[in-house]
């Protein structure tokens, strides 16, 4: 009998979770960023950068590919992201759903992320939680009618555990987590870290919690998850 408990802790364990938490600092603005003009074309920019941004991480992904080179640190799963609430204009949001290969049906972990403008090139994927029981939710990306009447307002905002992300080359987003601003009680944890990088084709991602002292108690430990993406539309 399947025993969804045990499944979300060995999907902790491996680092299967792909969250992510990352707080960069700000520098006063100059001058010219002041400028009317130069900052209505740094919104537009800023705008289309984070259209880009949400087009790169949309599809259908898996660690298939991961999982068959190393079946002991690494397991089958399966990665959905699409577009919600398009018609909103404080977004992009995502809505994302992860579950092993073999239990679609069943994800372990379901999220909604909205990107945000940080300033300084950068972009913030707000990560919120939903409702509860977010099981009822399950398989929302082949139906934006799955969702209902949610509302942004209804999601549980994760503080301290937006990720942060850099250009850092043609069609490639990378951050990283800095301190300990994203907290986690997950086996013992007292904040949880992640490494993420996105470039179109692949999402990868290493997540892991650790204690007081600064001891890794879960999480993948020879390196992140690398997410292969097999399609670009899955509604």
């Amino acid at each position: 009998m399947f025993n969804f408990n045990q499944t979300l802790r060995r999907a902790l364990v491996l680092g299967l979770l792909v969250s992510g938490t990352l707080g960069c600092g700000t520098n006063p603005q100059n001058a010219q960023t002041r400028n009317p003009a130069t900052l209505q074309a740094q919104s537009l920019n800023t705008k289309a950068s984070m259209e880009k941004l949400a087009n790169l991480m949309i599809g259908v992904y898996d660690s298939r590919d991961q999982a068959l080179a190393d079946p002991e640190n690494y397991r089958d799963v399966t990665l959905h992201m699409v577009r919600i609430w398009p018609e909103r204009r404080d977004g992009p949001w995502l809505y994302i759903e992860q579950a092993l290969s073999t239990q679609i049906a069943l994800p372990y972990r379901q999220r909604v992320y909205r990107l945000m403008p940080q300033g300084q090139g950068r972009i913030a994927s707000e990560v919120y939680t939903l409702p509860e029981p977010a099981l009822k939710y399950a398989g929302a990306w082949r139906s934006r009618a799955a969702l209902g009447e949610l509302k942004p307002t209804d999601l549980t905002p994760r503080t301290g555990c937006a990720v942060v992300l850099r250009q850092t080359g043609p069609n490639i987003w990378a951050g990283s987590t800095v301190g300990r601003e994203c907290p986690s009680e997950l086996y013992g944890a007292a904040y949880a870290t992640s490494e993420v990088v996105v470039t179109g084709t692949t999402l990868k991602s290493w997540d892991r919690g650790y204690d007081a002292n600064g001891e890794q108690v879960w999480g993948a430990e020879k390196g992140g998850y690398v997410f292969v993406r097999r399609s670009t539309n899955n509604r």
